[in-house]
């Protein structure tokens, strides 16, 4: 059962539009859907929203993208979760925009964040959402290309995918990830 859904991006007004903030926006999209009402607070190096009618907190750690696991460590420990109690979710390079994949485990596959979260609860068996961006033309720009905002043409794939994750999320939270995943697994445009 899942009882925290942890969104990774970076804080700041900066960066709350970029692709890298994906989990950030998933994240608040499921507190609006769920209707948790509250406003974050900043607890576990992070701002949190408890759903008390889902049994839920809703997180996303202010450690900066690339120090991810120090935030979720610390919520682990404040709340006697274990890593198959939280959901991960998070931007994907190498699945095109429009692709959502849910997964029970597996590797960092390169991203920094789930890295950074792996060393610090010292498992990989944790489930996680990846949301597809896609990769830049010019694959040195990487940094740069994740620190971007979308195009202005992405917005409306982006619209899809935020639904379709927190539709996903939603459906974890009622039936499980083992059914929801069949659900879950697909291009979304």
């Amino acid at each position: 059962m899942i009882k925290a859904l942890i969104g990774l991006g970076n804080p700041g007004k900066e960066y709350e539009k970029t692709r890298h903030n994906v989990g950030f926006m998933v994240a608040d999209l499921v507190a609006s859907t769920l209707k948790c009402g509250k406003k974050y607070e900043e607890k576990c190096f992070s701002n949190i929203i408890e759903c008390l009618d889902h049994d839920l907190l809703i997180v996303k750690p202010q450690t900066y993208m690339n120090n991810s696991g120090v935030a979720v460590r610390n919520l682990l420990d404040d709340y006697g979760l274990k890593p198959s109690e939280i959901l991960v979710v998070y931007d994907d390079l190498d699945l095109p925009l429009g692709t959502v994949r849910l997964k029970k485990k597996g590797s960092s596959g390169g991203h920094r964040g789930v890295k950074s979260i792996i060393e610090s609860i010292k498992t990989d068996e944790f489930p996680r959402l990846k949301i597809g961006i896609g990769r830049p033309a010019n694959k040195k720009d990487v940094v740069n290309y994740v620190l971007s905002p979308f195009y202005k043409e992405e917005r409306f794939i982006l619209e899809k995918v935020l639904s379709s994750a927190t539709e996903c999320i939603t459906n974890v939270l009622k039936y499980g990830i083992d059914r929801a995943i069949g659900q879950c697994n697909k291009k979304i445009i």
